[in-house]
């Protein structure tokens, strides 16, 4: 009985402690692609290879902006910023913009990937426009 008590503590202290998951790539692809979402109420700015994977992301809520200055011009600019200094100490050099939203920040985002290094290989606006909307409300009777 002491014996197996004290096998079974030396198994314990010899097992690994936990194991984590895998380690996310070193090296990130030298080409890729800048999804920036600018909508009224925040910023969020998603950077990825060509695949879609994700490689480094940011929002204006994580910079500590909070309420309505997340909409805000500076807000995508330093949100759009730190994500791109993100994929830059990863090893990417070239990237084309989307830009999705009809927030303030638009432009001021881009301007913000090419000053922290990234070049920019082409800008795409791919907000959703209806191709004739809803169905309006009935005629209001009075």
């Amino acid at each position: 009985m002491a014996e197996e008590k004290v096998t079974k503590e030396a198994a314990e202290a010899k097992a690994p402690a936990a194991v984590k998951g895998k380690k996310k790539n070193a090296k990130a692809p030298v080409f890729g692609v800048v999804h920036i979402n600018c909508s009224f109420n925040n910023t969020i700015v998603t950077i990825s290879d060509d695949k879609g994977n994700t490689i480094a992301w940011s929002t204006a809520g994580s910079h500590g902006f909070k309420g309505t200055k997340k909409g805000t011009p500076f807000a995508a600019q330093i949100t759009c910023n730190k994500a791109a200094e993100k994929a830059v100490s990863l090893g990417m050099r070239e990237v084309a913009v989307k830009v999705c939203g009809p927030g303030q920040g638009r432009e001021t985002a881009v301007r913000a990937v090419q000053q922290a290094g990234l070049t920019v290989s082409s800008i795409k606006d791919v907000t959703p426009i209806p191709h004739n909307g809803c169905r309006p409300p009935k005629a209001r009777r009075v």
